[in-house]
């Protein structure tokens, strides 16, 4: 282990930040989805199912999100800790096995408190939530990430540059630490061995922090080692399954809604504050909290017996365009992420801006009939074109067969989208 994170972090200098994040998330993309090709395996064969098409497809459309327009916020993060690096560090750490192990267990400590206060604070919440507003858990879960939460989490890790630990070094760990977390988001894996359930963040742990049972909420923080959680006082044990989700369910598929509806929230509830002073702590006390003149704090409780999961009517021929236009959007994604580095930026933002509309799509598909749904698709099969423009000049494609795959896809998708799914409830 010393000697494999020794040659990581040697040999970290020739490549850009961006080249990095970008790897790093690319790279995992085939580990995220044969895990869960395995889950939904392992689900068939034994009929302990936990996935909903619907909720699967946007926890994976709130990640796509994320990552995409990750690519232009993610580099002003690791900018200002790259300038804080190079300009007022005590020390420059030099990269090797040792300096890589402190610098792992310094992040899991730093993002122990940084998701302790996404919790606690209710601000900071609004770039959390959207992780937590899922009903289902299984490994899609994981991938179901927010687009806000490095506002105000990536100050908490700026220490580690004033310490010393090269940008790049903390790039690799920040990527080894999400991808020990991808794992424990799953319902089939029960109780592991004393040692490693005391020690280590597990399936059984997680899943008491995904619960929204009062007695599991605020609990077991943890990235990688639950000892954090041991150490402050916010363990606790798994005893009963949990009820998965958020105290007011989102009740939406769409990926843009889930991260900004709480800031909605907090809008609101600012609007009808009598004073600064109580703005403030609506904004910064714990999620819940009201002046009195409001109601006052709303304490977390069990749903009601009869609740049951938002669920839109299973259709099947919208279920089956929307299944499509996903695998084609899971092609496009990580070919993004691959050629965006040589792109200009109108390209680059057209590319983003249409994966990002092609999730909105997917929940509207889930959750509306309406005629304006066909003017929507006319446009995003439209960008389509613009798209394939876009990769010809990137990749050098033959111009002819390009946009002839084009066309089919957007024939045939428009022709199936007007017969069986526009205002059809099937």
């Amino acid at each position: 282990m010393l000697k494999f994170a020794s040659i990581l972090s040697k040999n970290l200098y020739p490549f850009s930040y961006l080249t990095i994040m970008i790897a790093i998330t690319v790279l995992a993309i085939p580990m995220y989805f044969g895990l869960m090709a395995l889950e939904l395996v392992y689900e068939a064969i034994s009929g302990n199912r936990t996935y909903r098409l619907s909720d699967a497809i946007t926890n994976i459309s709130t990640g796509t999100v994320q990552q995409t327009t990750g690519v232009f916020f993610k580099v002003i993060k690791i900018g200002i800790y790259a300038a804080i690096y190079d300009s007022i560090a005590l020390y420059h750490l030099p990269n090797n096995a040792w300096t890589f192990i402190a610098l792992f267990i310094l992040y899991d400590i730093a993002y122990y408190w940084e998701h302790r206060l996404a919790h606690t604070v209710n601000l900071f919440w609004g770039g959390h939530v959207v992780h937590h507003q899922s009903e289902d858990y299984n490994l899609s879960v994981a991938l179901r990430q927010t687009s806000t939460g490095f506002i105000w989490g990536f100050p908490f890790f700026l220490p580690m540059a004033l310490m010393g630990f090269d940008p790049k070094m903390l790039l690799l760990v920040g990527g080894l630490n999400l991808l020990y977390q991808f794992w424990i988001h799953t319902e089939h894996i029960n109780k592991l061995p004393g040692w490693f359930e005391w020690l280590m963040n597990t399936p059984s742990h997680h899943r008491v922090h995904h619960g929204r049972n009062p007695k599991y909420i605020d609990k077991n923080f943890a990235g990688v080692f639950i000892t954090w959680d041991r150490m402050f006082g916010t363990f606790k044990e798994e005893e009963e399954r949990p009820t998965y989700g958020i105290t007011t369910p989102l009740r939406s598929w769409n990926p843009i809604y889930a991260n900004f509806s709480h800031y909605i929230y907090l809008l609101k509830t600012t609007s009808k504050s009598r004073s600064i002073k109580d703005t403030i702590k609506i904004l910064f006390k714990k999620p819940g909290w009201q002046p009195d003149y409001m109601g006052g704090y709303m304490a977390p409780t069990m749903p009601e017996g009869d609740y049951e999961k938002y669920q839109t009517p299973f259709l099947p021929a919208r279920s089956w365009y929307v299944l499509a236009h996903f695998f084609l959007l899971l092609g496009l994604v990580p070919l993004f992420f691959f050629i965006q580095e040589d792109l200009n930026m109108s390209f680059r933002i057209f590319y983003a801006l249409w994966i990002v509309m092609t999730t909105i799509g997917f929940g509207f598909m889930f959750e509306k009939t309406a005629n304006w749904l066909l003017i929507f698709e006319l446009i995003r099969l439209a960008g389509l074109f613009v798209l394939t423009f876009i990769l010809i000049q990137a990749l050098t494609l033959p111009s002819i067969l390009a946009y002839s795959i084009a066309g089919v896809i957007a024939l045939i998708s428009l022709f199936y989208f007007v017969t069986n799914v526009k205002n059809k409830k099937s």
